[in-house]
Formats: C-alpha cells, sequence, structure tokens
C-alpha cells in the first residue's frame, strides 16, 4: 500500500436539511439510516480503509463532536482528529489539513471526501478512487469527481467537462452552482455536464500553492503556523487563529479559479445524502411508494411518503400524498417532499424565533 496516500474525512457540518432527525448535539454524520449498523461516517471510513492506510485516514470536525468520532472510529488515534473551533466552511477546513498532512510527510498525496455521502457500488469506487490517486501521481493537477446525472437535479452543482485528458479524466470548462430546473434539464440533456460530488484528490504542496496563489487570505493564516503543525503546539495556534479565517467553500476559494483543474467522471451508484428525498429515493418501498424508516405507521390511501419517528410512536396517515413526516423527541415536521429545499430556511426561523432548544 502507498503510505504516501492520506485522506481526509470531513464530518463536522450540522445538516439542517435533515432536521429535525439531523440536530446540532447529533448530526446526520453520525447517524445510522439504513439500519445496517453502521452511520454514514463509518460507511465513509469503510469505504476508504485498505486504499489509504488506517493510520494516514484523518477526520476534521467541529470540537463540539470530539465524543462522537472517538465512539464511533475508535481505530482513529487522537493524533488524526482534526478539531475545529469554529465553522469556516471547506477552504478553511481543507487548508489546515493541507498543511498538517504536509508537515506530517511532505510527499503526501491527498483525497478529501465528506462523511456523509451514500455510494452504492463500492468496488466501482474504490477502482475510481485509486485512478484518481494514479492521476495526481503523474499531473500537478486538482481534481474533482464528477458523477453522472440521473434526473435534473437542483440541489447540487454541475461541472461542465471539457477535452478528454486521458482515461475518464478530462478538463474543467466551467462549474456552476445549483442551477433552476430549467437550466437543470439543459444540463442533463447536453450529456456535457456532471454532479459535482465534492470528492477531491491533489498532492499536499499542489493545494496548499494554490491556495495561497487563489485565496490568500485563508492560506496566510495556517502558513504562519507552519511550524507548529504536526506538534503538540498545533491544536493550541488552531484554537487562537482559526476564527480569524473568512468563510469560504473550497469551490469558490479553488476549483472555480485555479486553471489546473480536472475531473474524473465516475458512475459508482453515489448520492449526496443530504435532503429528506435523497433518503426517500435510497429506501425500500412498499407497494404504495411509502417509506417508514424503522417506525410503525398505518397508511390508508397514502401514497409516496416518507415517515421517520424515533421512539415507540404509532403513526396513521391517510389521503397524504408525497410528505415528508418525520418527528424527533420535541420537534414534529411535515413537509411536502417537493418543498425539501425549503427545509434549511425553517430551521433557520425556528432559531429566530425560539433560539437554540429545538435545534
Amino acid at each position: 500500500m502507498d503510505n504516501n496516500r492520506y485522506c481526509v474525512i470531513m464530518c463536522g457540518g450540522v445538516g439542517s436539511r435533515f432536521w429535525p432527525f439531523s440536530k446540532a448535539a447529533l448530526p446526520k454524520q453520525f447517524i445510522d439510516f439504513f439500519g445496517t449498523g453502521r452511520s454514514l461516517l463509518q460507511m465513509a471510513f469503510d469505504r476508504v480503509n485498505g486504499i489509504v492506510p488506517v493510520e494516514n485516514i484523518i477526520l476534521i470536525t467541529n470540537e463540539s463532536y470530539e465524543h462522537l468520532i472517538k465512539e464511533q472510529l475508535p481505530e482513529i488515534s487522537d493524533d488524526r482528529i482534526l478539531l475545529e473551533p469554529a465553522r469556516r466552511n471547506t477552504a478553511p477546513c481543507i487548508a489546515w489539513a493541507a498543511h498538517h498532512i504536509q508537515a506530517i510527510n511532505p510527499e503526501a498525496k491527498m483525497m478529501v471526501a465528506p462523511s456523509d455521502h451514500l455510494v452504492i457500488n463500492v468496488e466501482k469506487f474504490r477502482q475510481s478512487v485509486n485512478s484518481a490517486f494514479d492521476f495526481i501521481d503523474s499531473h500537478d493537477a486538482l481534481v474533482t469527481m464528477g458523477i453522472k446525472p440521473s434526473r435534473p437535479e437542483t440541489g447540487y452543482g454541475y461541472i461542465q467537462v471539457g477535452e478528454t485528458v486521458e482515461g475518464d479524466f478530462s478538463n474543467v470548462k466551467t462549474f456552476t452552482e445549483k442551477p433552476n430546473e430549467d437550466l437543470a434539464r439543459v444540463f442533463l440533456e447536453s450529456g456535457e455536464f456532471f454532479w459535482n460530488s465534492g470528492m477531491f484528490f491533489w498532492r499536499a504542496d499542489t493545494i496548499i500553492r494554490a491556495l495561497n496563489e487563489h485565496a490568500p487570505e485563508v492560506n496566510a493564516i495556517f502558513e504562519k503556523g507552519d511550524q507548529y503543525f504536526g506538534t503538540p503546539d498545533e491544536r493550541k495556534y488552531i484554537e487562537d487563529n482559526f476564527e480569524a479565517c473568512p468563510s469560504i467553500s473550497i469551490d469558490f476559494a479553488i476549483m472555480e479559479k485555479a486553471p489546473n483543474v480536472f475531473v474524473e467522471t465516475v458512475d459508482f451508484g453515489w448520492n449526496d445524502l443530504g435532503t429528506w428525498r435523497s433518503l426517500y429515493e435510497h429506501s425500500p418501498k412498499n407497494k404504495d411508494g411509502n417509506v417508514t424508516q424503522k417506525c410503525k405507521a398505518l397508511m390508508y390511501n397514502s401514497h409516496n411518503n416518507i415517515v421517520a419517528v424515533k421512539g415507540d410512536k404509532l403513526v396513521v396517515t391517510s389521503g397524504l400524498e408525497g410528505y415528508i413526516v418525520a418527528d424527533v423527541d420535541d420537534a414534529l415536521l411535515i413537509v411536502p417532499l417537493e418543498e425539501e429545499q425549503k427545509i434549511k430556511n425553517y430551521v433557520n426561523e425556528v432559531k429566530s424565533k425560539f433560539g437554540d432548544k429545538y435545534l
């Protein structure tokens, strides 16, 4: 196994579009949605374990989730858990991980992966990961994985592919963030656009150079602390300086600006398990198209709904068509599936009216 390979699993998000199941105290990446005995985070770990040495798998998360990481992945040592003192989106998160890893191994090659994705064909996924690592071995490249779209999805970013470089790797023409339905349909029909998976590959020194050139306000904070990375003083430096980072995504900071961005087009049954609809689509359904998530339900003249209730509560519905019914502790959500993109707005409204009590 190549000891220069590293994987950074980002697992610090709150997952507000999955509220009320996903709450600040237990976000979606720590939940077993499919009854497999493994949370989304554990499944993400399982997918890369063996492609990347286990000692080179690094988790970066909010400091409030340290106990959940240790509980769910006891094989990860403390020095492989990077704890963010504040949420600053993905560019600062990745910049810290890159500087940390380069201090440990200047020859490092990095994979960056979210913790909340669903992959159906794990073997094809692993083949694609190996191909991406091989590509950055021989190219000064920033690589993202592009997923072949199956529908005009408005909740994802899109990548327009350019000229083929080799195999499944192409230049990137454009990035488009969350188009409306009409534009998403044009993208789907053109065959030139792929979903942006949010999975990336690059050498540590390559991404640090890109950060320095295109997001110097982010990189400077970590460059100033390079002497501390990989030492016992690293955590103190991060606690004192991380909050000064601007909140910006790696897509806006780097991927949409850098000239050496490539996409590997893949098709391994991927879904960003970010919404109730995505969970609905990948869960077993009864003859009426209803999904019940580990709960008791009697559903009369009801079709194409998802019902998720914690505890021993019984749900009875009649005449319900295409709804989300989610009941957890002190919060009940009843929303049409077609309005799932509005849930984040509803959560913001809950916060403004009731504070953090229900979040």
